[in-house]
């Protein structure tokens, strides 16, 4: 009996080795396809405008674009420029977060509540918000409280509803358990409803977050001042090629980081959860 379970412990542990081989494998290939097809487009890039097809004014090449983003870095103007952007993104996005959450777990708790912000949700998801940037340059001006204001406008709308459906696809039987426990309202929202609802309200923040990135260039490139949008938009008034393209190239740059960044943090966050297990 004793060689027969040695046999199967031996079994089990190289099957444990050969999933988690094939794991890594999967996770190499699936980094080095995203690296290879980058890679294409910007050596496609530098012999195209290589080709004498085009005029340097019109596609710079990929490195003299690179040239110019490591001066503007010497210089300093990359780093105010990118923090002052992210900065605006970010502390929109945080607020557009937490009024969002709360907005969304308030509407599932009061019908009166939803009854009011139902309908101006139901309007507002999918108009696009940006069009009230005129009104709310007039109201504040073209200063940061202005550019922070229609990134939080823009960016809250996907976080209230990704949390009223998490809430609303909580497991009943959780909440009428907790109930019978003897759990308040209080408790059943913040031990129950939330974590539960976790994986979609990510989801919400996931879908805020480039919404934030975008609004923010946006918003810098109408009012202009510092950050990547309004130097884009300088670099484009001067006609100043490289530089709009090295704008462009830092912008995404930044996105990919912050998209990664927020893909890590929901796995942290959900390492207790179903998808987390079937991506380890």
């Amino acid at each position: 009996m004793a060689g027969i379970e040695d046999t199967a412990s031996l079994a089990t542990a190289e099957a444990d080795v050969t999933h988690d081989a094939a794991r890594r494998l999967d996770a190499v290939f699936r980094g080095g396809a995203g690296v290879f097809s980058v890679l294409l487009v910007l050596i496609a890039w530098e012999l195209f405008a290589r080709s004498g097809k085009v005029t340097a004014f019109m596609l710079p090449p990929f490195s003299a674009v690179v040239e110019r983003i490591y001066v503007d870095a010497v210089s300093g103007d990359l780093w105010i420029n990118l923090g002052l952007t992210v900065a605006r993104a970010m502390t929109g996005f945080v607020i557009a977060a937490v009024l969002g959450i709360a907005l969304g777990a308030s509407m599932s708790r009061s019908r009166l509540i939803r009854w009011f912000f139902d309908p101006i949700i139901s309007v507002g998801f999918p108009m696009p918000k940006i069009a009230f940037l005129p009104i709310i340059i007039l109201w504040l001006g073209v200063y940061d409280v202005s550019k922070i204001s229609i990134v939080v406008f823009d960016a809250i709308f996907p976080v209230v509803t990704a949390t009223l459906a998490g809430i609303a696809a909580v497991d009943r039987e959780l909440i009428w358990s907790a109930r019978n426990m003897g759990a308040s309202e209080r408790e059943v929202m913040w031990q129950i409803k939330l974590p539960a609802a976790l994986p979609q309200i990510l989801t919400g923040l996931q879908v805020a977050l480039p919404i934030s990135l975008i609004v923010a260039i946006i918003g810098e490139m109408v009012m202009g001042g510092y950050g990547l949008g309004g130097a884009m938009m300088s670099a484009s008034r001067f006609a100043d090629s490289r530089g709009v393209f090295a704008g462009i190239v830092e912008i995404a740059v930044v996105g990919y980081a912050l998209i990664k960044t927020m893909a890590v943090v929901r796995r942290r966050l959900l390492v207790w959860h179903q998808e987390t297990a079937e991506h380890s």
